[in-house]
Formats: C-alpha cells, structure tokens, sequence
C-alpha cells in the first residue's frame, strides 16, 4: 500500500501560516514529519525538544576545514518548520531534514565574500519586497495581483491575521500549493533557467528524501517553503532525480544549535527569508485576543520606560483609533500599519522619534534566544561560555554599559577576557572613554553579543582550546607576519592588556630583532610610545623590564640622529603624519625620563626648530616643545616667530609654522605678550589675497584650542585693539546716511525725532554722536 504524502507550503518565519500547519497536522495525523533544512543536522533534531531550548535559535553548518564557509538555519517560535518540529518531537513522531546537504552545497559554492566575513543566514525562500519577477518573489506577485503594494503585507491580510477556527487548514494548503503551480508555470515560461542554479539539485534531493520516507511509513507530511510545494507534490520518475545527484564533490561538516535573534531575522539584517516586524510576529503568535490592546499597551509601557508621557488613556484613545482605521480598510482586526499610525498620532503626538523608538525595540526587537548545555560545541566555546558565567557577563544582545575598575579582582578578569576576545577578532565589547578620565583604574566597554559571533568562536578554535592559549597562538601568529616595527608595538601593548604570559617578552626580542634593520625614523618614533607605556606601568617581568628599557635606550639614539635630515623637504601630507609621531614620542620620554636620557631627543627637536629646510609645521611644533619644556625662552621663541612671519617668508609656510606652532593649545598667546603681539602684527599685514590663503591654515589652528582659550583670546584682541592705527583706519560714521535712518528709527521707537537722545537728525552738517 503506497504511503499518503501531504505537501504543506509555508511562509518561513509567518505565524499565520505556523498556526495553520499546527491545526493541518493534528488533522493529516503524520506518523513521519520532513522539514526543509539541512539533513547534516538530523542528529540535533532531539534537542529542540530540551526545556532549555528557547527560540530563536538558529542551526549552524560549517565546514570543517573552513569554518567561515557557513550556513545559518533560524528558528523563531512562529517559525512553521519550529511548530513542525515539536509537534512530531511532542508525539513521538519521525522527524528528519529534507534539502541538498550542506556537505554538497558547500563543495559546489564556495563563499564569495571576502575573507573573514561574517556568512549570512542560509537563504531558503527569498522573499524581498519589490516588483521582482515571481521566480524571485513569489508572495510579490500574488500581492500585486491582489492589490497589495508588497508581498508582507499581503500575507499578513491573508493568512496572519486569519483567525477561523482550523477546520479549513487542509483546503488553505492546497489553495497555496495551486497559486504557487500557476506562478511556476508562469515562472518557466517567461525566464530560461530555476532562479537559483542550486534549485534542481535541492528540490531533487526534497523528493529522494520525501520518496524513503514514503517506504517506511504510511502518512508523510512534508514542509517546505510554498515556492517548492508544487514540484514536490508531482514528482518525476526516481531514475532521474538520481541521475542528477550523482557524483556531487562533498566537504566534511559540522552542525550546533546556537541562539540568535530577533534582529537578525529582520529583512533589514540582510537575511532573504526575513520578515519586517519579527516583534509583532512573536507578538501575533503569542496572542489569539486583544492583540490591538496587548500590542499598544506594551508601547505605552516601553514609552514610560523612557520618561515620555503614555497614559492608559492614551493607549485607549489609541485602540479605538486603530480599529476604525482597520475598519475604513475593511480588514477584520488592526494590523501592523493601523497600529503604528495610532501609535504616531495617539502615543507620539505626531513625533517620529519616539515612533521609531517603538520601531527599533517592539516591531524588531532584540530578544536572544538560548541552547541547551548539551548542544556540540568547540572546546574554546565552552571555555568562553565557562569562563563568562564565572565572571557573570549575560550574553545578551543588547547594548550593555559596563564600567571595569580594575583595583578589583572580577573586573580585571573582565578586562582580560574582553582584551583576549579583541585579539582573536570577536568584538563582543566596544571600548569607550572611561567616565572617570582622571582615572587609570577604569575602563569603560559596551557590550553586546552578536549571532554571528559563534563562526568567529569556531575559527578561532584553530588557535588554542581556551580563550588563553588561542589569544597567545593568534599572537605569535601576528607577529610572525608583523609588516613593519610599528605593528609589533602596537601588538606588546594589546598582548599587556590581555594579560597574555610569556607574549611581552617575546614581542620584546622580536622588536628588538626588527629594530636592527629598520632605518625609517617614522616606524622607530612610532614604536617608541607603546614600548614606553609597557616599561612604565608594567606587564613584564622585571627582569625583562631590563631587556625593554635597554630597546628604548637603542630606538632613541637612532632616531634622534635621523630625525633632522626626515624632517627636510617633506610633503604637506607627509609633515603631517610626521606631526603626531614626534608628538607622541616626546610625551613618552617623560614616562621613561629616569631611565632613558632625553639630551639628544631635546638637541635633534632645537635642530629641527632652527632648520630652514625642515618643513615648517614640524619646525614650528618642535619650537613649541622647547619652549614648553623650558629649554626655550619666550624671547628666543618670540625671535623664531618673528623671522618665520617676516615680509620674506611665503605666507602658507608661515601659516603651517604657526599651525604646528600653536596645535592643540593657545595659552602661550594668552600669557605672553611678545608673541602674542608677533603674530597680531602679522596677521594684520597680511594682504588680502595672502589672507584669504593663509585663513584656512589658521581657522584649522584655532580650532584645535579649548573653548575657554578661545574665550581668553577674542577678549583679549578687542580688549588690545586700538580704535586707529598704520593698519586700521579709523571706522568713519556718514552722518548724511545716518540721518536718512534717524527719523524712521524714531517714529518705530514712538520718539519724536528732533528729541531723541543723542541724535540729532537735522542736516549733516550736524553729524552724528552717541
């Protein structure tokens, strides 16, 4: 006797349609349930089942050998294929997956993004908005041929918001499966070709998997996106699809559980099977009654959440508003267009931004889902989910401030993990500004946990099975293929706050190695921060503290002997890279100044500051580090100052001295008098086409001044300034045009205008006076 098989075309991720499929099963009465998705991963298919299992949660399939050649599965609890799931789980029932396995699929189509980046969801039934052809977006074309301006909003009139009482579910399917025949045929007619070169070889093995079923149990029911109900439902002879999957290359994979979220299932993330409002579904899914009530009272709440107005009334107002525009449309209850409208005219008061707030929190929303313990996973995985419930860090997905004050034991292991998951490329914390700047015992960090973090995790198994050792394996790795001496730096300092044992010293040797042979100055002044702020306050032993002390001592004899000669005839571009590396080093010498002699760096800056050849910015930045250290007087400075802004000099050259002069700080102006009044005389002789050339250098200068330092100076510019002078004349007042204005400025007054005060409007030989 042949088996009864029931095709059942669903809209992946609709309630609608998962509610529908729920009252379709208990009625077919399966004893064998096939799903869409990847059959490498039949053996997890017991732990949806597990109490712990919460969706969303998405099926991970990765290749062995390359983890980052991926595939995401998700899963909401409105998803059909997860009712399908626990509705044969619940009864005992044969359950399995039905699709082209992933092992096939990767060996077939190799990722085409760059390295390293992130795999997005497996696309199982593209469904985007738009007027795409029915191939691409089958709901499309029914939605345009109904009236409906997109696919979603079709479905949700149609099916989300159906609420019969079941006993149609069988007719519903088949409905589908007829509209889905005719857009096939009408498909193939208009385009040579499947609209995804996988699709013969998927759909072929659908049918050999729906076809061994059908051997073994007398009710098959079958789920699968609706696009490919119709070539399930009339299935060719066996030798062909056989022939088809024959020989197909394979790739060894793997498969887990692991959460994810509603975000991610949004269109908006970039996954094709995505809905817009993944919130409102969960939300229709969960509630049969009062769904208009439920929704906005939620909006309300989240609203008050943030301190803004949304009273009972509101929310009362706002339903009633709803359900007479649902009415207007002639559609059985409010859905989410009604709603929102509602919701911006009622609880928003016409403001957009709180609607959006909804938006992002409520019709999106955040919410992460969770695996059971015993889902396979890496033995970095566990050592990082270990390791984060020890130091109670939630792996949530949403933002998270978290301020670290690493005096305490807890928040220094925090630290650490963060620092050690940095390094292997898993940002699941941002580092901020601390909020206490005057502190170095604080860190700040925002944290928020991403889906697609898992891949990274799998990847970076390669390196070690804790997060410890895979941070030092990817460390090591780094610096084997450091670029230049300045990447290695920047490496030692990562690695000290990572608390890596052993890295610092290691990096230390290799730097030194490098330093050996490197002869640009830019790559020596580069690494001498890092290395100054790792002997300072510490992260190696102090036996090797030695070891970088004595690297710092050999960086700075080099560079302060090449450091004039690399400042001559540079580029704008090129003095302005330079700019911030003498900056920089010049700070570090104090965090080294007991250990490290700053003579020689001081007599390089005084060359290059009395360097005619040396590009002017930098000249005027190391006359402005002399001067700061008290190596330089203000009359030694005020003498540069003034041969650099002489009638000689080229107005642009002198601007960039000034500009490097005066960079990030303006009090020398305010307290000395000297040079203050060195470049308000130049300033002043500038002609009107060298001003016009020089003012952007200068704007660009001012700009990097506090706003206290550019108070002081404009007081003090119309303070000093005189009213007449060589270079400016005195403001002449036209009595003849002032006393046009006199007689209208005082009838506006209500002043008779031979009595105004002051102004006597009577001829211009009067003139005029205030």
């Amino acid at each position: 006797m042949a088996a009864e098989v029931q095709i059942f075309g669903v809209r992946h991720h609709g309630p609608g349609s998962a509610r529908t499929l729920v009252r379709a099963l208990a009625e077919f009465q399966p004893d064998a349930v096939l799903i869409e998705g990847p059959p490498d991963a039949d053996g997890l298919i017991p732990l949806a089942a597990d109490g712990d299992m919460e969706p969303p949660v998405a099926l991970l399939v990765y290749e062995s050998a390359s983890p980052s050649n991926a595939s995401f599965y998700p899963f909401a609890r409105f998803s059909p294929e997860w009712q399908a799931l626990r509705f044969a789980l619940g009864r005992g029932i044969g359950v399995g997956f039905m699709d082209l396995a992933a092992a096939h699929r990767f060996a077939m189509e190799r990722p085409a993004g760059p390295e390293g980046e992130a795999p997005e969801p497996a696309d199982p039934e593209p469904e985007g908005a738009g007027a795409l052809p029915p191939a691409r977006d089958p709901h499309g074309a029914l939605a345009r041929a109904a009236g409906f301006a997109d696919g979603e909003r079709w479905w949700e009139h149609m099916f989300e918001h159906r609420r019969a009482d079941g006993s149609d579910a069988l007719q519903v399917f088949g409905a589908v499966r007829e509209a889905m025949a005719a857009l096939r045929e009408s498909a193939d007619s208009g385009a040579p070709g499947p609209r995804d070169h996988l699709e013969p070889y998927r759909e072929a093995s659908m049918r050999k998997i729906i076809r061994a079923a059908a051997r073994g149990h007398g009710r098959v029911a079958v789920v699968c996106g609706a696009w490919h109900a119709p070539v399930l439902e009339r299935m060719p002879p066996a030798a062909e699809d056989n022939a088809l999957l024959k020989g197909l290359p394979k790739a060894r994979v793997d498969a887990t559980w692991i959460p994810w979220t509603h975000r991610r299932l949004s269109a908006s993330s970039g996954y094709g099977a995505g809905v817009r409002s993944p919130g409102w579904y969960d939300h229709l899914w969960a509630h049969e009654d009062a769904i208009a009530e439920r929704w906005l009272t939620r909006a309300a709440r989240l609203l008050r959440g943030e301190d803004l107005d949304a009273s009972s009334a509101h929310v009362i107002e706002s339903s009633r508003l709803a359900y007479a525009l649902a009415a207007m449309r002639d559609r059985a209850i409010p859905g989410l267009d009604e709603l929102t409208e509602a919701s911006e005219a009622v609880l928003c008061a016409g403001d957009p931004t709180p609607l959006a707030f909804i938006h992002d929190r409520l019709v999106v929303g955040d919410l992460l889902g969770a695996v059971p313990d015993g889902a396979p996973s890496t033995p970095l995985q566990q050592d990082l989910q270990q390791t984060a419930k020890r130091l109670r860090l939630a792996m949530s997905a949403e933002e998270k401030d978290l301020d670290l004050d690493l005096r305490k034991e807890t928040d220094l292991a925090r630290s650490h993990l963060l620092h050690r998951l940095s390094l292997l490329g898993i940002p699941w914390g941002a580092r901020g500004e601390s909020r206490s700047r005057t502190s170095t015992f604080h860190e700040h960090w925002r944290l928020q946990w991403l889906p697609e973090f898992a891949v990274r995790v799998i990847e970076a198994g390669a390196w070690g099975n804790t997060v410890l050792d895979a941070s030092l394996g990817k460390v090591r790795d780094r610096a084997a293929r450091a670029p230049s001496i300045v990447d290695l730096t920047g490496l030692i300092e990562d690695a000290m706050l990572a608390d890596l044992p052993g890295a610092a010293e290691a990096l230390v040797t290799a730097i030194a190695d490098r330093a050996a042979v490197d002869t640009d100055v830019a790559h020596l002044l580069g690494a001498f921060p890092p290395l100054a702020r790792v002997a300072r306050y510490g992260g190696v032993r102090p036996t090797d503290a030695e070891s970088v002390y004595r690297l710092l001592v050999g960086l700075a004899a080099r560079f302060c002997v090449g450091l004039p000669p690399a400042c001559r005839s540079l580029s704008e571009e090129a003095a302005g890279a330079m700019l911030p590396l003498i900056t920089e080093a010049h700070s570090a010498f104090a965090l080294v100044a007991d250990r490290v002699d700053q003579v020689s760096w001081h007599e390089a800056l005084g060359r290059v500051a009395m360097d005619d050849r040396a590009a002017p910015a930098l000249g005027g930045k190391a006359c402005r580090l002399l001067l700061d250290a008290g190596l330089l007087d203000p009359r030694g400075a005020g003498v540069r100052l003034s041969v650099t802004l002489s009638r000689a000099a080229q107005p642009g050259a002198a601007a960039s001295w000034v500009e490097g002069f005066l960079a990030g700080s303006g009090l020398v102006l305010v307290h000395d008098d000297r040079l203050f009044s060195i470049l308000d005389e130049w300033v002043a002789s500038l002609a009107p086409e060298h001003f016009l050339e020089v003012l952007p250098l200068l704007r660009r200068t001012f700009s990097t001044f506090a706003a206290g330092e550019r108070r002081m100076l404009g007081e003090r510019v119309r303070r000093d300034a005189p009213a007449t002078g060589p270079d400016r004349p005195a403001l002449g007042i036209d009595p003849e045009r002032g006393a046009r204005a006199m007689g209208v400025v005082a009838m506006i007054l209500g002043l008779t205008p031979g009595l105004t005060p002051g102004l006597t409007p009577t001829g211009p030989e009067q003139g005029a006076s205030s």
